[in-house]
């Protein structure tokens, strides 16, 4: 083979791999799976994954990159030799990463590939990636939108503030944070998300009206429905409209005339496994959580898994960055607006005597979280 000749392959094979760092960035799967032959084959072992075949490499591309928040690769040229009509090389990696829950990190790594001649020209035959290094610190920075940093703001330390730079930073110095404000639109999508990949069927919707006629579509005539003790459901009517009339089997109305003290048995169970549970939450994270807080807990075991199907409905105020957050929410926020309601309705206070975390949905279906872009409720 002539020099020319060899140059040109070593052009190609550049553009090759210059290409696949550009499909991973721009999260074009199809793109990504046609740099390989019908039969090449991606390996990660510390991942660890493998993927055969076209088809597997754009399919396993797209699970990984759902759950990225953002993720950057910068490859850097490594070695090249060519025997006729194959090839093999190193490719050199940094790459950033934030996952959906929350997980950061970056890492050093390098890409052992085997190259294949075609009449479409050079293809990944294999391409293994070897971990080098891997720093999980979390990482200071952030996507640009409404709540990172502009370029150039004032760092750590610094009293000036970006426009824009809020929850998730001031969630971690502690400060006041307005766990009444409606979360703009990108920090929405990002629950979203999180949620479907964490399992949750989720769906962003624009008003309390909207999720009233939502539930109604949701939930199938005559089933058994337990709704739980809820702002949002009663300043958006979907509680009047289980728990009255004859369309569902409403539990909340039969448990209140029950006897506590000689019928609890008969109550634990109707409560416990109702075929749906309608209720609100007391915060989700952008990570694709739900925070639940209960004073007697008699709510929990229908969200965490007895009902068949649960459905919460929860105001754009209730977004928070992360679990950290969330906690601070039911603390400072939720609890003493609920206290306040007690003390007017029960002579009481309210108390957080139980809470529960939704961190996934092991059972795809069940659980469905209607998101609403105003706020409503704790």
């Amino acid at each position: 083979m002539n020099d020319f000749q060899q140059i040109a392959d070593r052009v190609e094979i550049e553009a090759l791999r210059c290409e696949f760092t550009d499909a991973v960035m721009m999260r074009d799967r199809a793109r990504l799976a046609a740099l390989f032959t019908p039969d090449g084959v991606l390996r990660m072992p510390d991942v660890p994954v493998e993927f055969t075949g076209r088809e597997e490499i754009r399919t396993g591309g797209e699970r990984l990159q759902s759950q990225w928040d953002f993720f950057v690769q910068n490859s850097h040229p490594g070695t090249i030799r060519i025997d006729g009509d194959t090839a093999s090389g190193r490719t050199y990696m940094q790459e950033i990463a934030r996952l959906l829950d929350g997980r950061s990190g970056q890492n050093f790594a390098v890409y052992h590939d085997t190259y294949r001649r075609t009449p479409q020209g050079w293809k990944f035959a294999e391409r293994v990636y070897e971990v080098r290094y891997v720093d999980t610190t979390p990482l200071a920075g952030s996507a640009p939108g409404p709540d990172a940093p502009a370029p150039g703001s004032a760092g750590p330390g610094d009293a000036r503030r970006a426009p824009g730079a809020g929850a998730a930073e001031a969630s971690a110095a502690g400060a006041p944070v307005d766990f009444a404000a409606p979360a703009p639109a990108e920090r929405l999508d990002r629950a979203v998300a999180a949620l479907r990949a964490n399992g949750f069927t989720a769906e962003l919707l624009d008003d309390a009206a909207a999720a009233r006629a939502r539930v109604k579509d949701l939930i199938p005539q005559g089933a058994s429905v337990f709704t739980g003790a809820s702002e949002t459901l009663r300043l958006s009517g979907i509680a009047e409209d289980i728990e009255t009339g004859d369309r569902y089997e409403a539990i909340r109305p039969r448990v209140l005339k029950l006897d506590r003290a000689t019928e609890f048995d008969r109550i634990r169970r109707l409560v416990a496994t109702p075929d749906v549970f309608v209720a609100s939450v007391a915060a989700v994270t952008e990570t694709g959580s739900l925070v639940i807080a209960s004073g007697s807990g008699s709510q929990l075991p229908a969200s965490a898994g007895g009902a068949a199907r649960a459905i919460w409905v929860v105001g754009a105020q209730k977004v928070v960055p992360d679990l950290a957050a969330a906690l601070r929410r039911v603390e400072e926020h939720a609890l003493v607006l609920e206290t306040a309601r007690a003390r007017a309705v029960y002579g009481q206070p309210s108390a957080v005597n139980r809470l529960l975390v939704l961190n996934a949905e092991p059972r795809p279906g069940r659980g469905t979280v209607l998101l609403l872009r105003e706020a409503i409720g704790f």
